[in-house]
């Protein structure tokens, strides 16, 4: 039986100083991530980046440059999330597949605008700075190719 993946994209704002925006999901105190979510059908991955990116922070795309974008990274949902999607969401997920896009944002730009229910609280920090022990078990490994592949930094845990 084949294992399927949810088609899935993120997005990398990063400003001008070079400070990465992470944001902290709405009731998962600690949990921090970049935005990101599902490809809709017959939607593309850089439709679907813009979308969410605008969704859950508010930034538009006249306002940020897309610098880069990398596919291959997947992670599968541990068993509680398998069986939340499976029953809840009725979806045929395994887990996900993702493409991350490096966003540059303009100096005008102004601060993150947040959808609450995605997230509660934002912050800038260099990449260096970001913490392994923000994320879930599963996608910890993910993150830190991520932040490998485009920033040449290893993730720390703690």
């Amino acid at each position: 039986m084949e294992r399927l993946y949810r088609p899935n994209v993120a997005g990398m704002m990063v400003r001008q100083d070079g400070k990465l925006l992470i944001c902290e999901r709405s009731g998962q105190k600690g949990a921090w991530q970049f935005p990101q979510g599902g490809i809709d059908p017959g939607e593309t991955a850089l439709e679907a980046v813009r979308r969410e990116i605008g969704e859950e922070v508010g930034f538009l795309p006249s306002q940020y440059n897309i610098v880069e974008s990398r596919k291959g990274y997947r992670y599968d949902y541990p068993p509680e999330v398998l069986e939340y999607v499976r029953e809840k969401r009725r979806q045929p997920f395994v887990g996900q597949a993702q493409e991350y896009f490096l966003c540059w944002l303009h100096a005008d730009a102004p601060e993150p605008v947040l959808d609450d229910r995605e997230f509660c609280d934002y912050k800038w920090i260099a990449p260096a700075e970001f913490k392994l022990e923000w994320l879930p078990e599963f996608k910890k490994k993910v993150y830190a190719r991520v932040l490998e592949d485009f920033f040449n930094v290893r993730a720390r845990d703690k």
